[in-house]
């Protein structure tokens, strides 16, 4: 008589146990962004204007972070591994590593350990003000992320097609990698003018309200790495890594304010072209006359 047995195939208990497995991979890179949050933390508490190395530390463990937080959510859509749990951990670190740890970094850097070269009331004031900016971009980057998770179509202010091509509002890791690229721009030496304080407090608040406005950002997230690309991407690709590789300071600095400039100069572009008035009609019909 034939075995009437059930058999149980040998892929099955495999790919069980892969897809059980599988949603662990982009939870690791979540972890790695919260242990590189933490880092930087710790390397913002230790640092001086003795040992300014301690801050340029925390600057490179936050830019890994945004490293972190680019690699877990692709693996995730890539995988189709993605979770409610995973989306809420991503939050939470996200606060972490791209609220508090760049906001004490910008504190710590720009403010506190700024050198008494003017009268004591202005030094003080100056590092209570600095207090408040620092605070105010963690606000607004926790308001950033709130406003991300319960937002299910964003619409830009300003042209753009809406959905994953654009953020509404600058993404807290750019707002973080700001802080950090310039912090590491300077090698962690700390700020040693008043001036130069108002000014760094300015940029601090500047890259707060890009987070929470509704301006439209660029989101790489229409850059699909399965499909076919021309060899010439591989070639810019490998100039890019080899380029933040040996000269980090600058083309890092280059790379953040060129992606904050770039959704100030889309807004720019949004308001003159309403402001302008419309063509005459005799000039439409004329343009549009074969």
């Amino acid at each position: 008589m034939p075995d009437l047995t059930p058999h149980r195939r040998d892929s099955d208990v495999p790919r069980g146990k892969l897809r059980k497995g599988i949603y662990i991979l982009p939870s690791l890179f979540t972890t790695a962004n919260i242990a590189a949050g933490f880092y930087a933390i710790l390397q913002t508490v230790h640092g001086n204007a003795a040992e300014p190395w301690h801050m340029d530390f925390a600057a490179k463990a936050i830019g890994f972070a945004v490293l972190f937080d680019g690699l877990d959510g692709r693996i995730a859509r890539m995988t189709n591994t993605a979770s409610d749990f995973g989306k809420e951990l991503d939050s939470l670190a996200d606060v972490i590593t791209f609220g508090v740890a760049p906001a004490l970094l910008a504190w710590m850097w720009g403010f506190h350990l700024l050198p008494l070269t003017t009268s004591p009331e202005l030094h003080q004031k100056i590092i209570e003000l600095g207090s408040v900016a620092c605070f105010a971009f963690l606000m607004a980057g926790a308001s950033r992320l709130a406003r991300f998770n319960i937002a299910k179509n964003p619409q830009p202010s300003n042209p753009g097609r809406p959905g994953k091509k654009y953020f509404v509002g600058m993404p807290i890791p750019a707002g973080a990698g700001v802080i950090a690229a310039i912090v590491h721009f300077s090698a962690g030496s700390p700020v040693t003018s008043w001036w130069t304080s108002m000014c760094w407090m300015m940029m601090v608040v500047v890259v707060g309200y890009l987070m929470v406005s509704t301006w439209r950002f660029y989101s790489f997230k229409d850059i699909d790495f399965r499909s076919r690309r021309p060899f010439q991407l591989i070639v810019l690709l490998a100039v890019l890594f080899s380029s933040i590789w040996f000269f980090s300071r600058p083309v890092l600095f280059a790379i953040a304010i060129l992606y904050m400039a770039s959704g100030v100069l889309w807004r720019l572009q949004w308001i003159f072209r309403r402001k302008s008035p419309p063509a005459p009609p005799a000039y439409r019909e004329a343009s549009q006359t074969p």
